[in-house]
This record gives C-alpha cells, structure tokens and sequence, in this order.
C-alpha cells in the first residue's frame, strides 16, 4: 500500500505541520497560557483596585478624625475665650458697682440691661 518513501513523505509533513504550528503559536502566544495569564491578571488587578480602594477610604477616615480632632479643639479653645470673656466681664462690672458704692451712689443698670452688656 504505501511504500517507505511514501511513508517518509506523511512523516516529514506532519513534522513540518508540527513546527508550523508551533512558530506559529510561539509567535502569537499560546492561547490557553495566554487565557490564564488573563484570568490570573484578572484576579490581580481586581485585588489592586480592592486594594487601593481601602487604602483610600482608610486615608478619608483618618483626615476626617483628624479634622475632628482640630474642630474639637478649635470649639475648647473658643468656648475657654468666651469663658474668659465673660468673667473679665463680670469683674468689670463688680469694679464699677464697687466704686459707685464707695461713692454712696446705686447703680441703675437692671437685669436687662446686665444682659445686654454681657451679649454685647
């Protein structure tokens, strides 16, 4: 049926079909190593991405306690003026209702007007 030449033909073709096909999946990358690098790659860049969404939520949540903190702060140190404020107030006004007093002369200034000073 086949001799040995035809025999060596069919053997040299199908090697030469071979190495085709394997420069030829060389030079465009075999598809299967080619679909798990991407599913790999998938994976990775889903984890990435994860990643630095919680790096960033992480940075949000810290620079708004941090802000917080500085708020909290501010609103002590303005209530401690306030605080200030109004007992150098009162002190004032102690002084001169003393001074009247030692002068023999009342004071007319009535609750009203006591809180109007210390509002204004």
């Amino acid at each position: 049926m086949f001799g040995v030449l035809d025999t060596l033909k069919l053997g040299a073709g199908i090697a030469a079909g071979l190495l085709l096909y394997h420069l030829y999946a060389f030079a465009i990358g075999y598809p299967s190593a080619a679909r798990e690098a991407r599913s790999g790659y998938v994976a990775l860049a889903e984890k990435t991405a994860a990643d630095a969404k919680a790096a960033e939520m992480e940075r949000q949540r810290n620079a708004a306690a941090q802000a917080t903190e500085e708020h909290r702060k501010r609103l002590a140190a303005a209530e401690a003026a306030e605080q200030t404020a109004r007992d150098t107030l009162e002190t004032e006004i102690r002084s001169y209702a003393l001074q009247l007093s030692e002068k023999n002369r009342a004071c007319a200034v009535t609750a009203a007007d006591r809180q109007w000073l210390l509002r204004h």
